[in-house]
């Protein structure tokens, strides 16, 4: 009976609440979502350094349940937010999150990266990078995310500290340059701007 009841309790939603960039945020997230019981280090520091405009269209790559794109959201009201993931639950989970917290000028659905993104342009585009998905698939992301930027746009992206030389490289080789925002012990926040 005991183990019943374990097993339940493993279904139920992962509630908590935090506080991203001075914005109240309460979340629902489940086993299996990346960081499911709380903000990682990573998305923290990223949100920490990002500058967003309260007119940027923003898109959240990668967004699992949604605590970069909702901050951006909130940070941009008079914009528009996409969060596109490749997983359906994490999807599911981000556009339950933006209605539990009122978040109105963003929608959330399945993209595995820019595939379902049709022809909307961002001012800001921003991604808490998984270093697993491969090199091959984080250079697609840059050139994808070059093509669906306005001029001027900008991409933040914070990685593991490992990957920071192989940013710099690739963010200087599809945009044409490249700013180290933050380096920190474990993770990096790099920044590029598609020229005008």
């Amino acid at each position: 009976m005991e183990r019943d009841a374990y097993i339940r309790s493993l279904r139920e939603d992962i509630v908590f609440a935090d506080t991203l960039r001075g914005q109240s945020l309460n979340f629902h997230t489940t086993w299996g979502l990346f960081s499911p019981r709380g903000i990682d280090a990573g998305t923290h520091l990223l949100l920490d350094f990002i500058e967003v405009n309260e007119t940027d269209d923003c898109l959240d790559l990668g967004c699992g349940y949604g605590p970069i794109g909702l901050t951006l959201a909130r940070l941009a009201p008079r914009g528009h937010t996409c969060l596109v993931d490749k997983d359906f639950v994490a999807v599911e989970y981000a556009a339950r999150n933006a209605r539990l917290n009122g978040i109105v000028n963003t929608e959330a659905f399945l993209s595995n990266g820019f595939s379902a993104v049709g022809d909307r342009r961002f001012h800001l585009v921003t991604s808490n990078l998984p270093a697993k998905v491969g090199k091959e698939m984080l250079y697609l992301y840059l050139y994808d995310a070059l093509n669906h930027m306005h001029p001027g746009g900008r991409i933040y992206v914070v990685t593991i500290t490992g990957l920071r030389r192989f940013i710099e490289r690739a963010f200087k080789e599809v945009f044409g340059n490249y700013d180290k925002v933050k380096q920190g012990r474990e993770y990096t926040v790099a920044m590029a701007v598609k020229p005008e």
